[in-house]
């Protein structure tokens, strides 16, 4: 490879595929330790990207419609002037498949699944693979090796001005407000039950679930409120000192989980854990047809205080 032309990630989103990402990215990094590394993402993940160390210039877009002709024009001519001679396609969306058609002809080498790519994942049972395994096969064929051990401690931050009692686990209830069936609905059950037994809850999560996180503190008000409140490295860091963590199938589970906190995921038929689940070495899967009908008894017999 020519020295002076850089290598190229693609990751836009969303959380959860982020995390996951990372071992890929750790393996380019090392792959191409010479290199000039940019990622193209989209601005909640520059913090975690900046804290990695992997790359060195990260490009955060918007993700224009294609309608909008003028933010398109400027995403083509800075991948044109950026002129990679190799590129790593970890979305491998229709968008991104987008991507490489921008940078006109010649292209750069491509590992994706985009027609006519130098490196396609050329395994017609990908859907059907754990995004983790999927990534590292795609990045195989395009002979970089991924490891699941790899370096993370730098997936932390300070978090005592939060002044939070030496024993809590976190509760994520919330999720994407359009999949209401993915929300577990007796977290203030269990929040009640942790409180007896000398477990302080806390509560992550956005505005967009304040109802849940409401009806929490309905039932119990000596839980401590940290939506809106936190970081993504914030959230990191208190996971690492966390009893152990409790949640739906969302973005801050996978990176809770992938610092080694004791997780419990709560699963629908609505997501597939074969696909998608949360990764790390202590995560706990529970899945039933309708969240409903997980019971709060279930849930608290799964956690193993410390």
């Amino acid at each position: 490879m020519n020295k002076e032309r850089p290598v190229l990630v693609i990751k836009l989103g969303a959380l959860g595929d982020f995390v996951q990402a990372l071992g890929p990215f750790n393996a380019i990094r090392k792959h191409h330790a010479s290199r000039q590394i940019v990622l193209l993402t989209t601005p909640p993940f520059v913090p975690l990207a900046e804290a990695s160390g992997y790359f060195d210039n990260i490009y955060a877009v918007i993700r224009p419609a294609w309608w909008q002709l003028k933010a398109i024009l400027a995403l083509r001519r800075w991948l044109r002037d950026l002129n990679p001679e190799r590129v790593y396609d970890l979305q491998t969306s229709d968008r991104s498949n987008a991507y490489f058609k921008l940078f006109g002809s010649p292209r750069p080498e491509w590992s994706g699944i985009a027609g006519g790519c130098s490196h396609p994942h050329a395994n017609p049972q990908r859907d059907g693979m754990h995004t983790i395994e999927r990534q590292a096969e795609q990045l195989a064929m395009a002979g970089v090796e991924v490891k699941t051990d790899f370096d993370r401690n730098w997936l932390n931050a300070d978090i005592q001005h939060f002044k939070l009692a030496k024993r809590y686990v976190l509760l994520v209830p919330g999720g994407a407000p359009h999949r209401p069936f993915k929300r577990w609905p007796h977290y203030r059950s269990l929040a009640t039950r942790l409180v007896k037994r000398g477990i302080t809850p806390v509560i992550l999560g956005t505005w967009a679930e304040r109802d849940v996180i409401d009806d929490i503190f309905g039932a119990c008000p000596e839980a401590v409120d940290l939506s809106d409140k936190t970081s993504l490295l914030e959230i990191a860091g208190l996971s690492r000192k966390a009893v152990a963590a409790i949640g739906n199938d969302t973005g801050p589970m996978h990176l809770i989980a992938t610092t080694g906190c004791r997780s419990i995921v709560l699963y629908s038929s609505a997501s597939n854990p074969t696909l998608c689940a949360q990764r790390g070495p202590h995560v706990q899967i529970i899945r039933k047809d309708q969240l409903a009908d997980i019971e709060v008894g279930e849930v608290e017999g799964e956690l193993t205080l410390r």
